[in-house]
């Protein structure tokens, strides 16, 4: 049994392998996805109750939204009044200081102190100062720019405070006009001598005390309530169809977070847990059987599964980890670049689904998972209208722009619709939607590591490679000049055949200008390269002619690994012979050695043959370029039977029965090859009569 077990695994590893790594993604997700429950009802304010009548399934409290909160918050900080310390230390040296001043000034004026007035003078300039700094001088604070004369202050003295209106605290002007009153309205007095100290005598000791102030406002904030009311259980809470107005809207999203808190317990966490499961299994399930059904291709190939599977987690991972950390953060993740890389390595139709397969189980954790959804499958639709050719970086720029817009114009539809006006105070949200457009330019650096971890290739990478400026094109142009020009008429046959019948023609293109890089090795034993009518070959046996030719296909696939180039550029270099047999030479060893029996093997190329549409059409159009150069005087019916007789050879001796190229298609190509090759020789097209 146990042997039965193994040897089916060692038949059918791949697909194990297959199923492991969604089981491994299924796991992944669980684990990063935030264990906290969702509120099962979507709603918005200004839209009718589309459910069933709700009741209250437990007594909650209505909470205040963020806006009601930091309201009552700005009104407690502006209607605090401030704290001003009256400090009485520096009043009692100044006090002190006056008196002595006082003495002096007055024998500088009266000589003695024996005048009446001299007491009496001493003792209003003391009242007077002392009726100012007991009250208060008050040192000014910019805290007081931004209140009015008809509110108050704080005094603290010692350990108590009394409350004073601006208006009755003494400043230095009203501190002096004070003076100036008393001393002109007191007789026996002399004033001028008052007047003269006077101005010099009053301290600020009214100083701001911004310790009290910002703790007592500390504790005025955290008495602010979040609640405003209750709901019992079993209460009506909105019936079917009613329209979810501001208080409604309240009551709901105070159920859902309450809801969401309960949920928290082990018992009802583990079930959510097992409802998570479920779900995100059978997205994954879904995305499993749309390519083992829809794109066999796609699920034929590990590395592809395995592109997929790891652009969906470097999208789902990092949003999971900044809802754990901030909800409201969501926005700033740039989730337009999934569909970005997808189009580049795949069609359009995966790409849509895989993006909405990721979106749906980020969406099972996000709030408003409507909204989230509906916005992110647009910006999906962007990318797919605006890089549907993405074969130029700066596509990538424009996109971001656009995505950029589309989040602009869908914010505010959304913010119209909940709120029935554009609230200007948001828009600083525009921001985060700023930064996440800019963002989805890192696609730019991961399309390149995945081009190099899963050995896959973009349009950037062939446009690079198909530059006859590039060291190996640039190499065979000098040493194979013939065999460059051949090269460069085979791309450009293969690409118009492409475009005819559908398919990668920048691929082909690019394996085209490649296919014969091993020529470089020994140029001169290739026809198109021969100058002055001299023919190594003439010095050889057939045997090695054949083995000459044969090889450069191995030095091409040589030169072509040591240059690095892609597999996928490789294949173009193996496969533009196939298996067929080198007939010129084949036949002269029949001739140089007859009733001989000769080895077939020796004179066949080692292959394989075409697997795909591109490099079935390189073969022909290879082919059919090479031979139509030995025509002399080419007419359009030589050339239509060399295309004729070259194909159906080809097909006759299977070529491309490995290719998914149908017969319908290779009409199409012969078609075109004739019309091009009729071009390139300036045949005139023969009129009938």
């Amino acid at each position: 049994m146990a042997n039965h077990f193994f040897d089916y695994l060692s038949h059918r590893y791949l697909g194990v392998l297959k199923i492991v790594v969604f089981v491994f993604s299924i796991l992944l997700v669980m684990w990063f996805i935030p264990h906290e429950g969702k509120f099962k009802f979507d709603f918005q304010q200004g839209k009718p109750w589309n459910h069933e009548s709700l009741f209250a399934p437990f007594d909650f409290a209505i909470l205040k939204n963020d806006t009601q909160i930091r309201s009552e918050k700005d009104r407690i900080t502006n209607e605090l009044n401030p704290y001003f310390e009256l400090q009485e230390d520096e009043t009692t040296i100044v006090r002190e200081r006056l008196s002595i001043n006082f003495d002096k000034k007055w024998r500088e004026l009266h000589k003695n102190k024996t005048d009446a007035r001299y007491s009496k003078s001493l003792k209003t300039l003391l009242s007077v100062f002392d009726t100012v700094q007991n009250n208060g001088l008050l040192r000014y604070h910019q805290i007081l720019s931004q209140r009015d004369q008809n509110s108050s202050i704080n005094i603290v003295k010692g350990r108590t405070s009394r409350s004073m209106e601006l208006e009755n605290v003494f400043t230095v002007n009203t501190a002096f006009d004070y003076a100036i009153k008393v001393i002109d309205s007191t007789p026996g007095i002399d004033p001028l001598t008052l007047k003269s100290l006077i101005g010099e005598a009053f301290v600020q000791n009214l100083v701001y005390d911004e310790r009290i102030t910002k703790q007592e406002l500390k504790q005025a904030l955290e008495k602010v309530s979040t609640t405003y009311g209750m709901v019992q259980q079993g209460q009506l809470i909105i019936s079917k169809g009613e329209l979810i107005n501001e208080l409604n809207y309240a009551i709901l999203s105070s159920l859902r977070t309450e809801y969401e808190q309960r949920v928290g317990s082990t018992a009802e966490q583990n079930m959510l847990i097992v409802g998570q499961s479920v779900l995100i299994t059978s997205i994954f399930l879904a995305l499993f059987l749309f390519l083992f059904i829809l794109h066999k291709n796609i699920y034929a190939d590990l590395r592809k599964i395995l592109l997929i599977l790891v652009s969906m987690l470097i999208v789902i991972i990092p949003s999971f980890a900044i809802l754990r950390v901030n909800q409201a953060l969501i926005m700033l993740f740039p989730f337009g670049i999934l569909p970005i890389i997808l189009i580049t390595f795949f069609e359009t139709r995966i790409m849509m689904m895989v993006h909405l397969f990721t979106i749906m189980i980020v969406g099972l954790a996000v709030p408003s998972a409507f909204s989230f959804v509906f916005l992110q499958l647009i910006v999906g639709f962007i990318v797919l209208f605006s890089l549907v050719n993405h074969n130029r970086r700066t596509y990538y720029f424009r996109t971001s722009v656009y995505i950029f817009i589309t989040y602009v114009i869908l914010y505010f539809g959304f913010q119209i619709i909940q709120e029935g006006v554009v609230n200007f105070s948001q828009f600083y949200k525009l921001a985060n939607v700023g930064i996440s457009a800019t963002l989805t330019l890192m696609a730019l650096p991961l399309i390149y590591g995945f081009e190099r971890v899963f050995g896959m290739l973009t349009d950037l990478t062939l446009l690079e490679y198909s530059n006859t400026n590039s060291p190996l094109l640039r190499q065979l142009a000098q040493k194979a000049p013939g065999t460059f020009q051949h090269s460069m008429q085979v791309a450009n046959l293969s690409e118009e055949a492409l475009f005819e019948i559908g398919g990668d023609t920048l691929l082909a293109r690019t394996g085209a200008l490649y296919h014969d890089i091993g020529k470089m090795e020994n140029p001169l034993y290739f026809i198109e390269n021969q100058m002055g009518g001299y023919n190594p070959h003439n010095d050889l046996s057939a045997a090695e002619s054949a083995r000459i030719i044969i090889d450069h296909v191995v030095k091409g696939i040589e030169k072509a690994r040591k240059a690095r180039l892609p597999e996928q550029i490789i294949d173009f270099i193996r496969t533009h012979h196939g298996d067929r047999r080198v007939e010129y030479f084949y036949f002269m060893e029949q001739k140089d050695n007859p009733g001989l029996a000769i080895d077939e093997r020796d004179f066949r190329y080692r292959g394989p043959v075409p697997f795909s549409k591109e490099t079935a059409v390189v073969m022909m159009a290879d082919s059919v370029e090479a031979a139509s150069r030995s025509i002399k005087n080419p007419t359009e019916q030589k050339l239509n039977d060399l295309v004729e007789n070259i194909i159906t050879k080809q097909m006759e001796t299977n070529q491309f029965v490995n290719a998914d190229i149908t017969m319908r298609e290779i009409i199409t190509v012969k078609k075109m090859l004739k019309k091009k090759l009729m071009n390139i020789y300036h045949v005139r097209i023969a009129y009938p009569d």
